[in-house]
């Protein structure tokens, strides 16, 4: 299908807009209207500059406050609309967005409504053009599709039909089945835009927090399935305002956007009848490594023997070691500002191997969305393995370990038996981003990897707030959680390495022989505890000697430790009983708070 996006939902000027928009993909742009009026360029130079990117301009938008005012008006709004129509001919745009009328000067009559959008369409015509009429979600009068839908109707122009937006349907709760109704070849336009599920001022909701489809909870797949069902043949269109996409860089977030739209494409082709837009990969089911690039090797040697693993080899090439104990993997590699995210030396957690049943499949599918695949140096009998970068830099490599019919990575380092022990594997990683690419992280996630997000939550940190999001694949088996961290004017940008146990006070008391291992967890924390969940004098006396922290819900318990960070790196061990599938969220603000202890002046 045809891609469009409205040029308010990236950042820059007009023309900076276009370029990005055109390298992206898009085959369309709605111009919008504060846009064409800041930009230095006359209408005409826009229509070549579009067509010499390739991009043709779908729509104008958008018109305010027209229709069921006045006869005084009512003639000031004709002769604004004969001016804008003049103007979309030298722009080369042939369809224009009419809003429902949100001004104290319209009145509840459909009838006189439909009289003057007739009028308006009547005067379009005669230009070529036609209109567009769309229910705002706060408009005055007219806030519902279906009574648009109405309106259009009674007004009978073959040059007026209806623009559907999904946040104006999906934001008043409104059943999106009613779509079918309407005839295909009055959809005139459909703008597309998801947002999370918030309780407040549907105006505010929609200036500031609309986001691309799949980084929200709208179900625009449904919504669209009802629209392809009416007979719509049009372009898919975005339009998102959102403060953040205002401020990040105009490329990146182009490229957010059409990833959204093809992701969005592949799920309703089956309604189509027509071909996935992607190759198929089945989610990661499984972590292969995490590789830590470090310059204080033998303090995270010391720690990693701590947590019981043992150094198995070495790369054939290059200054890479394994570590392992049963299925957790660890490398540690040498930093470089090429292979640490943000170009920060220290310890940082800069690749992770997912297992995949077809590599090469999430490897194309990875490509098809937009994320390149990164050059690497190999010699010739060396694996080849391709990885994309993940939205903070993390390489991702997809492998299939053990398998004898894909690239045996492991093998690259003539590896010996890993040790058995009390750590079983990888349960989950966390990675830190930039409080502006959030929203695109949970995009890639979720289409790229296939992963599902889970909701977000806060949590409070002593100089600022934590906001995490967990993307799971549907057994459990691969589990991400994306942090945002702002402490005051800056961001706290830690990763995380969880280790799954079966025995995790063998782990601790490990640990313990480790000098300054441990992660020191205030006494407080315990007395807490004690109150909320009554497990035995002699359970609460364990958790509070080896600082292991407690959590629980309806399915099984959760006990994890944390050691004390390394660089920017710290590891978590996780046991989990039950059907626990959390990640001790409660006991997120006293961990926070602790890993600010040793940063305190003493005395």
């Amino acid at each position: 299908m045809r891609k469009s996006i409205a040029t308010v939902s990236v950042s820059g000027s007009l023309t900076e807009k276009l370029t990005a928009v055109a390298q992206a993909g898009f085959d369309g742009v709605e111009i919008f209207e504060n846009d064409l009026l800041g930009c230095p360029l006359p209408p005409e130079r826009i229509r070549e500059r579009a067509a010499d990117l390739g991009l043709s301009i779908d729509l104008y938008q958008p018109f305010r406050d027209f229709e069921a005012v006045g006869p005084d008006r009512l003639a000031a709004n004709l002769r604004r609309a004969e001016r804008k129509f003049r103007i979309m001919e030298r722009l080369g745009a042939d369809l224009m967005l009419v809003c429902s009328n949100v001004s104290p000067e319209t009145v509840d009559d459909d009838t006189l409504a439909a009289e003057q959008l007739h009028r308006l369409a009547d005067l379009a015509a005669g230009h070529g053009i036609r209109i567009a009429y769309e229910a705002l979600a706060w408009g005055r009068n007219v806030n519902e599709y279906l009574h648009a839908w109405r309106i259009v109707r009674m007004a009978d122009h073959p040059a007026l039909g209806t623009c559907l937006d999904s946040f104006h349907i999906l934001s008043r709760s409104s059943d999106p089945g009613g779509i079918e109704a309407i005839a295909g070849d009055k959809i005139f336009f459909l703008q597309l835009a998801d947002a999370p599920l918030l309780a407040m001022d549907v105006l505010q909701w929609s200036r500031h927090h609309r986001c691309f489809p799949g980084q929200g909870g709208f179900d625009l797949a449904g919504l669209l399935t009802h629209v392809l069902r009416a007979g719509y043949t049009g372009p898919l269109s975005l339009e998102v305002f959102n403060d953040v996409f205002r401020q990040t860089d105009t490329g990146r977030t182009a490229v957010d956007a059409m990833r959204s739209l093809i992701t969005l494409e592949e799920s309703v082709a089956p309604v189509r009848g027509a071909a996935s837009p992607l190759p198929y990969a089945s989610p990661p089911d499984g972590f292969a490594f995490a590789e830590l690039a470090t310059d204080d090797r033998q303090r995270l040697a010391t720690l990693l023997g701590g947590l019981g693993f043992a150094r198995t080899g070495g790369h054939a090439t290059k200054p890479v070691e394994l570590w392992e104990q049963n299925q957790a993997r660890i490398l540690l590699n040498s930093p470089t500002t090429d292979s640490v995210p943000g170009g920060d030396a220290g310890t940082t957690l800069t690749a992770i191997g997912l297992e995949s049943s077809d590599p090469r499949a999430s490897s194309l599918r990875a490509r098809s969305l937009l994320s390149p695949v990164l050059p690497r140096e190999r010699e010739p009998r060396e694996a080849p393995l391709d990885a994309v970068a993940g939205p903070d830099g993390t390489q991702l490599f997809f492998c299939r370990t053990g398998d004898s019919q894909q690239p045996l990575w492991r093998a690259d380092f003539s590896p010996a038996a890993p040790p058995a022990g009390p750590v079983t594997g990888i349960d989950h990683l966390a990675l830190s981003h930039p409080w502006r690419h959030f929203d695109a992280a949970v995009l890639f996630h979720r289409s790229v990897l296939g992963l599902r997000p889970h909701d977000s939550f806060d949590v409070a940190d002593p100089y600022g707030l934590l906001r995490s999001r967990a993307m799971t694949n549907d057994t459990g088996t691969v589990r991400m959680v994306l942090n945002i961290a702002r402490l005051g004017d800056r961001e706290l940008s830690l990763q995380h390495v969880a280790l799954a146990t079966d025995d995790i006070v063998a782990v601790a008391e490990r640990l313990r022989t480790v000098p300054d291992a441990l992660l020191p967890i205030p006494g407080n924390y315990y007395d807490d505890l004690e109150a909320r969940y009554d497990l035995g004098e002699e359970r609460h006396r364990q958790l509070r000697e080896l600082g292991l922290m407690y959590d629980a819900d309806e399915t099984g318990e959760f006990v994890h430790l944390y050691t004390t960070t390394i660089g920017r790196v710290f590891f978590e061990v996780v046991e989990r009983t039950g059907g626990y599938r959390g990640f001790g969220t409660p006991n997120a603000g006293v961990r926070l708070a602790a890993q600010h202890i040793p940063l305190q002046p003493s005395g």
